[in-house]
Order: structure tokens, then C-alpha cells, then sequence
């Protein structure tokens, strides 16, 4: 009915017509926007609004990246774990002959060997190339053992083999701590970012087998020559210059210890060789000081003093300054035997060493006593006041103030003295380590004792004050390897009256350096003119040299090879 009023009416028929064009030209534009949006999903885009592009792969292709992150992420988890397994557990502490050393294998992109000697900088070896390095932290020398091979020069002839077995034996711990570290690190890293044992055991797996590969490689790269061929850094880039070449060193250092038993062994004669001296015969209530300066990190400095202590029985050890070199904690060690040299030790600090070193001498204990800003201490009935040196230049890295601030320091100790004398409590020495300095007491104190030139000198100032510099006592210390004409070993006994506490007379006490195999004592008195000639100790039989004729020198002939007793030059030291 419906169709037949349709048909009978134009109108209508006309609207389905167009209502059925409508609905066939909004299904041709959605054909068209949808094949437009397929167009585009397969194009990249690139514009500034783009967005992420989606992921067209096929599965297996999809499947091959996500293999190659996993083994990406499982060789970062495993380096990882196995450098901080080297960081936490993989240090190993051994001697190496003298000395107490830490080593460490590191990953590095060289390989290499470090051996650190804090402060003084470090020596790098081109042993091996792979990546890791193998660290040696020397951490301290020890005394004793230091001690020792000064008391009995002989066990040096053993000490290369002994040194040599040491470094194996600390190699081979290492190899065996960075095992373990390795593979503890990088299996408990493993397990904790993926949660499986599986891939924890894997990663420790590739840690094994990457320190193997890395072991492998050095040991093919071993460059034997390298040990003769360092590269220095931080303060020890000075070192070729202060102590000789590596190979001046291993060449020198026989004929170093050749002289270091000699020199021991002379010490022995000077008591014998002081009971023929005239002029003046201390009595037993004489009070001896024995006066040193500037050992300069030489242990043979405290075997010196020991034999000297024991052999004139000495009952008060003044020492002017400049025991250290540059005045570091690492030196601190050095200062062991001070206690146990058999006297009561009076120290004041030289230019080499630090307030860290004053305080590392104030605390080795009741016998030792550190002169500083002018107060005074009593010791065997000798009343001693001194001051500090103003400077610290253990190198030429720092510039000195120079001679104003010694004489200001110096000026300050006078007032120090003068303020004591007044209370009815006079010091009977004054002691400073440059004598500029401990020249402004001049007047104010019978005794003034100083160092730092090297060279012993005694002189009576203006206003009636005795001024005695004393010589190295360490004979300017280790570096005289390197010297042609080395410094003498010097140190001197100073006969005080146990009243007045008045100089009486003194011994200068002069031990040959290297190349040098003498002793000789010389008595002075106060009032002598010219001083008397040294008087030669009996020459000590010498080590033979391969090829050299044996046997014992007469007194006052050299050794076989050895250069005669005269005096050598004496240098200054480095401000």
C-alpha cells in the first residue's frame, strides 16, 4: 500500500534516490580514508610529528634482536659483577723483601703494570697488553726488616732471589683472589638482576672464561724488558735525576753495599782509636750529648748513632733536623728505631720534615722530646730549647721564603731565652736546624747547635755564643748512589760539665762515605787554636772483589780499589 502511494507520489520516489547516493558516496570516501591509513602505517614517517614506527618484522626476525639484547645485557651484568668483585675482594697484602705491599689485578684497556709509591707518584711498566693491569701499592718499608738488611749487609747478596720468589708468590695470589672475585661477582650480580640461577651461573661462566682469555693474552705479551725501561710520574718524575736510572741503580748498588759493611764495620774502631786522644780525659760524671743532623731517610744514620751511644756512652742524642725527605706520612715508618737507640732523643724539625712529622716523633714516647717555639726541656741535667724550621721545602716545588724567616723565627727562640733567663731557669743549648737562624741566640745561650748545611763548622759568634753545624749524618742520605764524591758520614761528641753544664771538649766523628772506608776521630778543645789533625781508626778488612787480591790493609793504607781518605766536597742541600 505503502509502494503504491510511492509510486504515486515524484517526491518521494526522489528522496530515496538521493538518500541511497548519499549512503554510496560516504562508503567511496571511507574506502578511500582507509586505504590512505594503510598507506601510511606501511610508509616511515619522518616528520617532526611522527610517531614511533610500528614493528612490521616477521616473528623470527624479532625473535633474533631481543637474542642479541639479552647477550648484550648478560656481558654488561657480567663485567660488572666481575669488576666489582676485583673492587671488594680481589687485594692481596705480601711482602716484597723490605717492604709491605698491596696488589691488585684492574681491568684496563693497556694491561700494564703500576707500582704506586704514595706520595711520591708511581712507575708505570708496559709488561703485558691485555685488559688488566696489575697495581702494586707499596704501603709502607718496613723497619725491621729494613733494619736488618743494614746491620747485616750480607743478606743483600739474597735479596734479588728473595724479592724475585716474593712478587711470584704475590702474583700467584692475586691470580687466585681475582678467581674467586671474578666469578663471586658476577654469579650474585646475575642473580640479582634476573632472578634465575640459570643465568647467574652463566654469567659466572663468561666472567671464568674472559679471565682466562685475559691471562692468556698477557702471558703472550710478556715484555721482560720493560722492568728496565719505567715511566715515571707525579714527584718520582725527578727520580732519575735524585737517584739514578734503574740501571744505574742495579749497577751501583753492589759497590753500595761493599761500602755499607766497611762503614758499619769501621764504627767499631772509633772507641779504641779515642783512647789515645790527649788533652782531655772526660771524667765519669761528664755529661756526653752526641750532636746529629740530616739523615735524610738513610738507615745506616741509625746504626751510627746506636754503635756511637753505646760506645761512648751517651747520655742525651740532639738531632738538628732533616730526618725525613719530604716530610710524608709514608716516611713516618722511618722513625721506628728513635726509641730504641739506647739514650734519651732531642729533636727539632729541619726544612724536609712536616708538622706531620713533628707530631709523628712527639708520639714515640716519653724518650723522645720535640723543641719547638722556643720551650724548654730537661734532659740528663741539660737544659735544651730550640725551634722549629719555618720553612717546608722538601722540594723545588715550593719556593723558599729564605733567610728573613729564619732570622724572624730565630729572633722569636732569643726572646724565648731570655724571658727563661730572667725566671733564674738559663738553657744551656740552643738548638734550630738553619743556623741564620739559631745565630740571633747569639749572647743569649753558652751552646747553639744547627744542621742543614752539610757541612760541619764551628765558629764563636760576637757576643761570646758557640755555634756548631753539624755534617749529614745519613752522608746526605740514599741519594749518594749516585754521587762521584760522596758525602762523609758525620756526627759529633759533645763533652758537657755536669754542673755547669759548660762545653769542655768534643769529638767530630767523620765515617767515609761510599768509596770511602775510613774512620777518623779529632779532639778539640774550647780554646785551641788549630785544631788537632784527625786521628785514623785501624782500616777494617774489605769484602774482596771477583779478581781483586785478599787480604787486610795496614792501618793508613786504602783498601785494594778503594780511593784514599780525603776529604770529600760537600754539597749544598736542596733548600
Amino acid at each position: 500500500m505503502a509502494a503504491r502511494d510511492d509510486r504515486h507520489h515524484p517526491s518521494a520516489r526522489r528522496f530515496r534516490s538521493a538518500g541511497a547516493a548519499a549512503s554510496r558516496a560516504g562508503r567511496a570516501v571511507t574506502a578511500r580514508i582507509r586505504g590512505r591509513v594503510r598507506r601510511q602505517r606501511k610508509r616511515p614517517e619522518t616528520g617532526p610529528t611522527a610517531g614511533p614506527p610500528l614493528d612490521t618484522r616477521l616473528p623470527a626476525e624479532r625473535s633474533r634482536a631481543q637474542r642479541w639484547k639479552q647477550a648484550a645485557g648478560l656481558v654488561a651484568v657480567t663485567l660488572l659483577g666481575a669488576w666489582l668483585g676485583l673492587l671488594i675482594v680481589g687485594n692481596v697484602r705480601t711482602d716484597v723483601g723490605p717492604m709491605d705491599t698491596t696488589m691488585t689485578l684492574r681491568p684496563s684497556f693497556s694491561g700494564g703494570t703500576k707500582i704506586n709509591v704514595s706520595p711520591l707518584g708511581a712507575l708505570e711498566l708496559n709488561s703485558h697488553h691485555a685488559p688488566l693491569r696489575l697495581d702494586v701499592n707499596v704501603d709502607q718499608l718496613d723497619p725491621i726488616r729494613a733494619t736488618a738488611l743494614v746491620d747485616h749487609p750480607e743478606r743483600i747478596n739474597g735479596l734479588e732471589k728473595e724479592i724475585t720468589a716474593d712478587v711470584q708468590d704475590g702474583v700467584l695470589d692475586v691470580a687466585v683472589r681475582a678467581t674467586v672475585a671474578v666469578l663471586l661477582g658476577s654469579t650474585a650480580l646475575g642473580l640479582a638482576v634476573y632472578r634465575r640461577p640459570r643465568r647467574a651461573l652463566a654469567a659466572g661462566g663468561l666472567a671464568l672464561a674472559l679471565l682466562a682469555a685475559s691471562c692468556t693474552t698477557a702471558i703472550a705479551t710478556w715484555n721482560p724488558k720493560s722492568l728496565v725501561e719505567p715511566k715515571f710520574s707525579g714527584l718520582l718524575a725527578s727520580a732519575p735525576s735524585v737517584v739514578g736510572s734503574a740501571r744505574s741503580i742495579v749497577t751501583d748498588f753492589g759497590a753500595y753495599q761493599e761500602e755499607l759493611a766497611r762503614l758499619v764495620t769501621n764504627v767499631t774502631k772509633l772507641y779504641e782509636a779515642t783512647s789515645t786522644l790527649p788533652s782531655y780525659q772526660p771524667s765519669p760524671h761528664t755529661t756526653r750529648v752526641l750532636h746529629v743532623s740530616d739523615i735524610h731517610l738513610n738507615p745506616i744514620g741509625w746504626s751510627v748513632i746506636r754503635s756511637l751511644v753505646e760506645q761512648y756512652d751517651i747520655d742525651v742524642i740532639i738531632d738538628a733536623g732533616d730526618t725525613m725527605d719530604h716530610g710524608t706520612a709514608a716516611e713516618n715508618y722511618f722513625l721506628a728505631p728513635v726509641p730504641d737507640l739506647g739514650a734519651p732523643y732531642v729533636w727539632a724539625r729541619g726544612n724536609h720534615d712536616s708538622i706531620e712529622t713533628q707530631q709523628a716523633m712527639a708520639d714515640l714516647g716519653e724518650s723522645v722530646h720535640v723543641l719547638d717555639n722556643g720551650v724548654a726541656v730537661t734532659v740528663a741535667g741539660v737544659r735544651i730549647a730550640g725551634m722549629g724550621d719555618p720553612q717546608f721545602t722538601p722540594d723545588r716545588s715550593i719556593v723558599p721564603e729564605g733567610d728573613p724567616s729564619e732570622r724572624a723565627a730565630g729572633r722569636e727562640l732569643a726572646f724565648s731565652l731570655r724571658r727563661q733567663a730572667a725566671q733564674g731557669t738559663p738553657v744551656d743549648i740552643a738548638v734550630m736546624h738553619n743556623p741564620v737562624g739559631v745565630a740571633e741566640t747569639d749572647g743569649e745561650v753558652p751552646l747553639a747547635l744547627a744542621g742543614h748545611t752539610h757541612q760541619r763548622s764551628n765558629e764563636v759568634l760576637d757576643d761570646g755564643t758557640r755555634l756548631m753545624i753539624e755534617g749529614s749524618t745519613g752522608g746526605g742520605g740514599l741519594r749518594a748512589v749516585e754521587d762521584d764524591a760522596p758525602q762523609q758520614v758525620q756526627a759529633s761528641v759533645l763533652y758537657l760539665d755536669a754542673e755547669t753544664g759548660r762545653l769542655q771538649a768534643w769529638d767530630s766523628i767523620t765515617l767515609g762515605g761510599l768509596g770511602l772506608a775510613k774512620a777518623e776521630v779529632s779532639r778539640h778543645l774550647p780554646g785551641d787554636a788549630n785544631p788537632p789533625e784527625p786521628t785514623e781508626s785501624p782500616s777494617s778488612p774489605s769484602p774482596t772483589a771477583p779478581g781483586a787480591p785478599s787480604g787486610t790493609p795496614s792501618p793508613g793504607t786504602p783498601s785494594p780499589g778503594v780511593p784514599p781518605a780525603t776529604p770529600a766536597p760537600s754539597r749544598e742541600p736542596t733548600p
